[in-house]
């Protein structure tokens, strides 16, 4: 099996062809993001547009895990999330809130907004902060910026907690997915462009992790002091190549 990074700001055109080349195969096929600036519905939109054969329960967003644990613990959020995102909360109680959600909130991430969301957290017995995934930064078309995991990080310190991670590379995040598939970790094939997120999350959890040199991969990457890939690709055609040739020995 296999399960592939996707952001909105795809880069490699062979994408959506790679995507069916491994669906035409018995290869079962899930796509693990961390965006938070639109919904499950509108991601896929766009992902279909681009050439995928995609549907939504075969995408894996952070924020559909976070409203499943709001309603576990009995949680109402106050929200620090783009407004694109904001649709998926609609159906939670966010009265008096008891706890914090923030996503890549990206202009939403002002001085007001998160002086907001510290003064719920600071004025709570027993602070809860959730954060949509952890990156540092991410690429667009008109270059890097940065990503929730930095807005969390301030959070975390201004309020002497830690913040509980859904998304990647949370272990229970990539834990819902093998579940969704029926398979164990050693069964599954991680690839993206994140290698903190995407490939160490997954080897951490037991699979194995590919990197491709597209997105935010950086050549200094391929000599992490602690994460090293399984395999690094030029893109996902190379990796899709990769994988159904060795089924083919």
């Amino acid at each position: 099996a296999a399960s592939v990074e996707v952001r909105e700001e795809i880069d490699d055109l062979f994408t959506g062809a790679s995507a069916y080349w491994l669906k035409e195969s018995d290869l079962q096929l899930r796509f693990c993001t961390n965006e938070t600036q639109a919904t499950r519905e509108k991601f896929v939109a766009k992902l279909r547009r681009l050439g995928f054969d995609i549907s939504v329960s075969e995408v894996f967003p952070p924020a559909p895990a976070a409203i499943a644990v709001l309603k576990e613990r009995g949680l109402r959020p106050h929200l620090l999330v783009h407004d694109g995102l904001l649709p998926e909360f609609d159906g939670v109680d966010k009265t008096n809130p008891n706890c914090v959600i923030v996503g890549d909130a990206a202009e939403n991430f002002s001085y007001q907004n998160l002086n907001e969301a510290f003064r719920v957290l600071i004025g709570l017995e027993k602070p809860v902060l959730f954060s949509l995934g952890q990156g540092r930064y991410y690429k667009e078309t008109d270059g890097l910026k940065l990503d929730v995991g930095v807005y969390m990080k301030a959070l975390e310190y201004a309020c002497d907690l830690k913040a509980e991670v859904i998304g990647k590379p949370s272990p229970t995040f990539f834990q819902s997915v093998l579940n969704d598939m029926g398979l164990q970790p050693h069964e599954v094939l991680m690839i993206g462009d994140d290698l903190l997120n995407d490939v160490g999350g997954a080897q951490h959890c037991g699979m194995k992790g590919v990197q491709v040199r597209t997105g935010k991969y950086r050549p200094i990457d391929e000599r992490h002091p602690t994460v090293t890939a399984d395999g690094t690709v030029d893109n996902l055609a190379q990796a899709v190549d990769m994988i159904l040739s060795q089924r083919g020995h």
